[in-house]
């Protein structure tokens, strides 16, 4: 009875801060999916850049995160308040095969980034004879905003509109100084720099952010990871004391 008594004790210490964890968890992704919906309802006409990829915008990837990370969060939520095995295995096996993907999507980025740099500068090359055209009111925003905010023009070089207008012009978010029509005038008038490597250049300088960014989505899912198989092991041994 005195086992019984302190593996239960154990794991109501253990349970009770599962659940805390879980619960925030769950309120995480409930963020992360409101912030999809609010860029889907507010911003729906900002999508992605890529003609391959037209879905992979920004508030399409927020909301299948945020539902990603609400329904594991309501999964460790349950396993934790009614000490389920079942659902604590599950959890832990989700979280895990979430995070083995992350770090192999990881390991290939850093192994083949010279081949992902070609690739995507071919599709986003490809995407530019989309531009202006019905029914891609979205990818045309993405690229005015893209070369209004980064001060760029073009995917390598403003000469990539050439072969989208078959003439020596590009769009008005290219010139140094917007009005209408400008992008007709002499390329003295224009931004000279290359959106993808100013973009690149960008990431680089914010690399320390998005690496403590993944650092601590890192930690909380270990952490998640550690929670869920302490609890089922608690639970296996209260069970095996109690009975």
């Amino acid at each position: 009875m005195k086992r019984c008594s302190m593996a239960r004790g154990c794991l109501q210490g253990v349970k009770y801060l599962m659940f805390a964890f879980n619960l925030l968890f769950w309120l995480g992704g409930c963020g992360i999916l409101g912030v999809g919906i609010w860029l889907a309802a507010t911003q729906g006409n900002f999508a992605t850049l890529s003609s391959s990829f037209p879905s992979l915008s920004a508030a399409n990837l927020l909301i299948a995160t945020g539902t990603l990370v609400m329904a594991i969060g309501f999964v460790g939520c349950i396993g934790a308040i009614k000490e389920n095995r079942c659902l604590l295995l599950t959890f832990f096996v989700v979280l895990l095969l979430v995070f083995l993907l992350e770090a192999t999507v990881a390991v290939l980025f850093f192994t083949y980034t010279d081949k992902i740099d070609r690739y995507a500068q071919r599709d986003l090359k490809k995407g530019l004879h989309l531009y202006g055209t019905p029914g891609n009111v979205g990818l045309t925003n993405a690229w005015s905003i893209i070369q209004t905010d980064f001060r760029c023009c073009g995917v390598s070089n403003y000469t990539d509109w050439f072969e989208v207008y078959n003439a020596t012009r590009v769009p008005d978010s290219c010139c140094l100084e917007f009005s209408e029509s400008c992008g007709l005038h002499a390329p003295g008038t224009w931004w000279k720099a290359p959106c993808y490597e100013t973009v690149k250049m960008w990431l680089q300088e914010n690399l320390l952010a998005v690496g403590v960014f993944g650092l601590c989505t890192a930690l909380v899912q270990i952490l998640g990871l550690t929670f869920a198989m302490t609890m089922y092991c608690q639970v296996v041994k209260a069970d095996a004391y109690c009975t």
